[in-house]
């Protein structure tokens, strides 16, 4: 089923503002960590004039955490479906991906399904252009990332103005995790009320969780939104080596 609803969107079966009512009202938030709601995000440069552009934030950086490589090493197609109809709704000419240096594996695997897409025809509306980070981590935040796709020192900038309204080379631009992309097509296609229906009030919906270190079994674990810690270390990474003792904080 992948990129059905993209073309739907492109086919006008279905307007953005229908796209963002659902993403508003299954009140997903950002998923890189700041959680900013998804929906408003995308309204806001929508009332700006074009051009305007998306960046997906791919460079990953802290330390034991690897939930993004894992989205776009198994399942890329869903980051790229998501971000093509992210890019529709908000009707940015052009995605960059600012994917982390040390992935090149998925630079490759980026390349050569982005290609697969092109020859589809899907990407008339926006050229996907993947841009390879340059290993400082500060660049994991939003505007030191602008900054380094537009070629300069990777700084964050001051804000206000915001990305949404003065962000890539002076355009109203969005800018969204890796994660956040890739679980838009799920949600488009189950309804908002499925992924609003998951986890707590007021913090709904799933998030991948990294677990590694002293425990019997690391992963990465896709859970609901405030599930408890104890249940992530016993139920999925098998408790902590020499048992809960041995646990520090």
């Amino acid at each position: 089923g992948g990129y059905n609803f993209l073309k739907k969107c492109l086919s006008n079966k279905i307007n953005p503002n229908q796209v963002i009512k659902t993403i508003e009202d299954s009140n997903l938030k950002g998923l890189g960590g700041a959680g900013f709601p998804t929906g408003l995000k995308w309204k806001l440069p929508r009332k700006e004039p074009a051009p305007r552009l998306m960046a997906v934030n791919a460079d990953e950086g802290e330390t034991g955490t690897f939930k993004d490589r894992f989205c776009m090493e198994t399942d890329p197609h869903r980051l790229l479906e998501g971000a093509l109809i992210a890019a529709w709704v908000v009707e940015a000419e052009a995605c960059y991906i600012y994917l982390r240096d040390e992935y090149p594996f998925i630079n490759k695997i980026l390349k050569t399904e982005i290609e697969k897409i092109e020859k589809e025809g899907l990407t008339n509306h926006c050229k996907l252009i993947i841009r390879r980070g340059a290993g400082a981590y500060i660049c994991g935040e939003e505007t030191a990332l602008l900054e380094s796709i537009e070629g300069k020192k990777g700084l964050p900038r001051l804000k206000p103005p915001f990305p949404a309204l003065v962000g890539l080379y002076g355009c109203p631009t969005i800018v969204n995790n890796v994660e956040t992309i890739a679980v838009i097509p799920t949600i488009l296609k189950r309804g908002a009320k499925w992924f609003s229906s998951i986890g707590k009030p007021k913090n709904t919906g799933t998030k991948i969780f990294c677990i590694s270190g002293n425990v019997n079994n690391p992963c990465n674990v896709e859970e609901e939104m405030g599930v408890p810690l104890k249940d992530l270390i016993e139920k999925h990474a098998g408790g902590v080596v020499g048992g809960w003792n041995n646990l520090q904080a």
